[in-house]
């Protein structure tokens, strides 16, 4: 058994849910969060149960209510529709995701053509293009590339979606250049160091692997991802599940070597159950698979710092 190193919680997802755990603390039951905190089922459910409501918009929330937004951010619309019903606002949108907000901004006030590359109604899209939606056009893979039109081919910039695969999007990327060869490339990697650091190290393992279990939710854009990423380097199967009683037996018949991992919002316990559950099927000798070590920690919301120092 080979275990992908890094896996799991990424810094902005463990800010996120730390977030959320500490507003309970600080507010009590109910609070409210727009949309799933993270994309995963065992977190969002774990969270329901200790007095977390979920909701899809602002108008589900009673007035003067306590409201999470997401770690995939939001756009300005949703900020004045909280405001317009005085909900106390606590934003814990990955800094990541809040840095591509900045560029879209910044490039829509030099009246710039942005093309963001991401899937169509993942929420982190439809927050960035809501920065400047007369200026952003999603560009939903290589195959969208031909439907893009642009006013000024000389000043045109590229931003995308944090959690992609990075092979994918640099094909997007090369698709658009070749129809735009003066597009700029945003003035820092979007792509989320964990997204790449997860990929990286499922690449390294994936040509050992007969199979690869990725344990992520299927709404969850980086654990996809990770699926995909192992199969095109070479792993003979790949699957993805919520949790190891997904396992379907018939993966392991003829499998000599499995590769495990987890996408960024997936707590270490989920993959510990995956671990367990293959120990009892003779996979008993687990190795790591090491590309990188993760340090990055992000600071919790102003208002709620103090509960973090406590």
């Amino acid at each position: 058994m080979l275990l992908a190193e890094p896996r799991g919680y990424c810094a902005g997802v463990d800010r996120a849910v730390e977030t959320v755990e500490k507003s309970l603390e600080k507010h009590g039951a109910p609070i409210y969060v727009r949309k799933e905190i993270v994309h995963n089922r065992h977190v969002v459910r774990t969270l329901a149960d200790r007095g977390v409501v979920f909701v899809d918009e602002t108008d589900e929330v009673p007035e003067g209510a306590v409201l999470v937004f997401s770690a995939h951010g939001v756009s300005p619309a949703v900020h004045e529709a909280a405001a317009a019903r005085n909900l106390h606002t606590i934003d814990a949108t990955c800094p990541l995701v809040t840095k591509v907000h900045q560029e879209a901004k910044r490039f829509a006030r030099d009246d710039y053509d942005i093309l963001l590359i991401g899937h169509e109604g993942h929420e982190e899209v439809e927050g960035t293009a809501g920065e400047a939606p007369d200026h952003v056009q999603l560009v939903d893979g290589p195959d969208a590339v031909d439907n893009v039109e642009v006013r000024d081919p000389a000043k045109v910039i590229w931003l995308s979606q944090t959690t992609l695969s990075v092979d994918e999007t640099m094909a997007t990327v090369q698709r658009l250049r070749e129809r735009f060869p003066l597009m700029q490339d945003p003035p820092s990697d979007d792509i989320c160091y964990a997204t790449q650091n997860r990929q990286v190290a499922v690449k390294a393992m994936a040509p050992e692997c007969d199979l690869v279990i990725v344990v992520g939710s299927r709404n969850s854009s980086n654990s996809v991802r990770l699926v995909e990423v192992a199969l095109g380097a070479g792993a003979r199967a790949a699957h993805l599940v919520d949790y190891a009683a997904e396992v379907d037996p018939a993966w392991l018949e003829g499998v000599r070597t499995v590769g495990i991992t987890s996408g960024a919002s997936v707590p270490e316990i989920l993959v510990r159950g995956v671990i367990e559950l293959l120990e009892g099927h003779g996979f008993d000798d687990v190795q790591s698979v090491t590309t990188a070590n993760e340090t990055l920690v992000f600071a919790l919301p102003r208002e709620l710092r103090d509960a973090r120092r406590a």
